[in-house]
């Protein structure tokens, strides 16, 4: 038997002789054609390497393995070194992958000691021995470590001014150094990359910011942005995506953030007014990424909504016309309804604000209920016609957002009901589906105590129908006369009117008299007043030269153009006389039938656009018209008067009075007892769904409950109030 000295040289040599001679190109006795070991001889060295460490000389074995592979590596750290421009690269891939596979032969023989020796001893594997050996010997040699560094950052530098460089080979270093360990791969090249780029990214910021509008600048860092992640999956670590992100982010996002939503004739607010959705929803995307982002979008958003709102709906000129003012609102909310869907992907955070903006906004306008009402009366009159269900839908939900958006809703419910009540008594509405589809999403939205009273309205218009019908069946001889129609109406359903009286011609003075003691003697207990201010009427005229026609009027209308039958001539004082019609009443009805053109059924002398007290007043004889029906209108003010304006906000606080005061009493009986600010907070939060509840009145109502013994204020502490049960 050999000696064991001879059999440990002998060892070495033979494992390292296929490393050594594959790395030299040679070895051809040793390996067969694709580079591996002949099974002979890896039996061989596989038997001599099992028995060395059996025979317990695995120390000798592991530090010859070092030190042969140490001697080895410093030959080709020179070799590398020695290559020049481009092929640095090529020859640093090119040994690595050598490398590789003679460490997986010397593996592969040693497995042994791997197994036994290595474990027992808390060595390292030969596998990882290799790999430290190539970090210590070749990567971190002190030619080749900047040198490859400042390599793979000129490689990117110039990929990112537009070269094309060899993305495969770039690949195989970065593998190598993420193989070598993930402290290599950050320290070595993740570490100062990521410096190189914010400096890079920092400098060319700077210079778009100075030449590109807002909208150039974005596409810019969206496009930088796009080409780091690529640049991460083409040949960097997949965890160095989020590190090369947040530097691009934050360069060219976050440092810029203000600069750009400000930006002159192209930052957030022109992108809001040009409805430029690429360019916005390109901002959200980007500035989404970095803290605080969306918050400066929205806040920079939300401010310029809140100003132009309030232009909006304190423009003098806007308000003139009130079905104006509320299209441009939800205009204005279509708009951003669309930026908020296309732009910034339906982010609830942004609707939130936008509904924030709408409802400061809308309420700036004290007569916005009015409005709201006016507009939806200007659609339900005429607005809808030839329109499908479905877009009626539509239009009414918006009036519903609107709304919503109204912290004094008891007020619209009090301008609501007087448009509905003229709609229902005039027979103008253009559709009794849409009318109680309104009314069904108002029940939905506030419940049923806000609309049980226009659900009367509709009931006394069936009613009605069925009383007229039994009217004239239990007077068959009025049925070649002049009819009436009569729509008699429960006092507390329907808006409270003042109680005009005029004097009605004898003919049709008689006929309520019947329909009066008709409906007296058929219902007991109730009393009837006529509204005539609310009526209508349909006469049959004959004009000169035969031409006849059938005018729709008001009440008023017809009570004046009866009196031309026994007259050729007369004066305001004496038509004022015979009908005993108010004066602005009488004013606004003359002025309609002889100043409106198309509907100048009267001449006046002198000729002029408003009515005086010395007028004269002729039938005209050469009215014509191409209809046989022609509809004379009223001319009445569209929004209320300021007299009438102070009286419904008068109504509208008197009717606020008693919920106050339910709702005081309802939570006084739940807590027993409360201080002030406690009661004014609850009573504002229950009430908030109607109106807005002013502290004051709070105030007076709970005073007003302490005198009627409902509460009593505490001896001690005079803030605190008890129920009285």
């Amino acid at each position: 038997m050999l000696s064991m000295r001879f059999t440990i040289t002998t060892l070495v040599a033979l494992v390292l002789k296929s490393f050594i001679e594959k790395e030299r190109g040679r070895g051809k006795s040793t390996l067969n054609s694709s580079g591996c070991v002949s099974n002979i001889q890896f039996w061989h060295n596989f038997r001599n390497a099992y028995n060395m460490v059996l025979h317990k000389f695995g120390e000798k074995l592991y530090s010859g393995l070092v030190s042969t592979m140490t001697s080895h590596l410093k030959e080709i750290s020179k070799s590398i070194e020695a290559a020049q421009g481009d092929s640095f690269l090529e020859e640093l891939n090119r040994k690595w992958n050598d490398h590789n596979k003679a460490l997986q032969m010397i593996r592969d023989i040693l497995m042994y000691m791997d197994r036994t020796y290595i474990p027992s001893t808390h060595k390292t594997p030969v596998h990882e021995l290799g790999l430290n050996l190539w970090r210590d010997n070749i990567i971190h040699s002190s030619k080749i470590q900047t040198r490859l560094l400042n390599t793979l950052l000129e490689l990117v530098h110039r990929e990112r001014t537009g070269e094309v460089i060899d993305r495969g080979l770039m690949r195989n270093i970065i593998k190598m150094l993420m193989d070598l360990g993930s402290l290599v791969y950050q320290e070595d090249f993740e570490k100062p990359f990521l410096e190189v780029s914010a400096e890079f990214y920092k400098v060319e910021s700077q210079e778009f910011i100075e030449c590109c509008d807002c909208g150039e600048y974005l596409k810019k860092a969206e496009k930088r942005l796009n080409e780091e992640i690529e640049r991460v999956t083409h040949y960097l670590d997949a965890k160095s995506e989020v590190k090369i992100t947040n530097v691009v982010e934050k360069e060219m996002i976050a440092n810029h953030m203000l600069s750009l939503v400000h930006m002159e004739n192209s930052g957030l607010v022109n992108m809001l007014l040009d409805d430029k959705y690429e360019d916005l929803g390109r901002m959200y995307n980007l500035f989404r990424r970095v803290p605080n982002g969306l918050l400066t979008i929205r806040e920079v958003m939300t401010s310029h909504l809140r100003e132009t709102g309030k232009q909006l709906v304190t423009d003098p000129e806007r308000l003139k016309d009130p079905v104006e003012f509320v299209q441009r609102l939800l205009d204005e909310k279509d708009k951003y309804d669309s930026i908020i869907s296309l732009a910034f992907s339906n982010d609830k955070t942004f609707q939130n604000a936008l509904n924030s903006s709408f409802e400061y906004f809308i309420n700036l306008n004290a007569r916005s209920p009015e409005f709201i009402s006016l507009f939806v009366d200007d659609k339900l009159r005429k607005g809808l016609k030839g329109v499908s269900e479905e877009d009626v839908e539509v239009i009414l939900d918006k009036v519903m957002m609107l709304f919503r958006y109204l912290q004094e809703k008891d007020v619209f419910e009090k301008y609501y009901k007087q448009h509905l009540a003229k709609r229902l008594l005039s027979g103008k509405t253009v559709s009794d589906d849409a009318e109680r589809s309104l009314i069904v999403k108002l029940k939905t939205e506030c419940g049923y105590q806000f609309t049980s009273k226009l659900e009367g309205m509709f009931t006394d218009m069936k009613t009605s129908q069925d009383t007229m019908q039994g009217f004239y069946a239990s007077h068959p001889e009025l049925g070649d006369g002049p009819t009436l129609v009569v729509q008699v109406l429960t006092t507390g359903s329907w808006p409270t009117q003042p109680n005009v009286t005029c004097n009605l011609p004898a003919e049709m003075s008689a006929l309520c008299e019947k329909f009066r003691s008709y409906y007296l003697g058929t219902h007991t207990g109730r009393r009837l007043s006529w509204q005539t201010n609310m009526g209508t009427a349909d006469v049959k005229a004959t004009f000169g030269k035969g031409q006849k026609h059938e005018l729709n009027v008001s009440t008023f209308q017809m009570c004046v153009l009866m009196l031309f039958n026994n007259a050729d001539r007369l004066s305001y004082k004496e038509i004022e006389q015979a009908t005993e019609i108010p004066a602005s009443d009488l004013k606004r009805c003359l002025q309609s039938m002889a100043c409106v053109k198309g509907k100048n059924v009267l001449r006046k002398e002198p000729m002029s656009k408003d009515i005086g007290e010395e007028d004269a007043f002729f039938v005209n004889d050469k009215f014509t018209s191409k209809f046989y029906k022609v509809k004379i209108g009223t001319v009445v003010a569209q929004k209320e008067s300021e007299p009438e304006k102070q009286e419904t906000r008068q109504r509208v606080e008197e009717d606020r009075k008693p919920q106050i005061e339910a709702a005081i009493v309802r939570i006084m009986k739940s807590r027993r007892v409360l201080d002030h600010n406690n009661i004014i907070a609850e009573v504002t939060k229950q009430l908030q769904s109607r109106f807005l509840a002013n502290p004051t009145e709070i105030k007076k109502r709970i005073e007003s409950l302490i005198e009627r013994d409902f509460l009593e204020r505490d001896t001690i502490d005079r803030k605190l109030y008890r129920y009285l049960a």
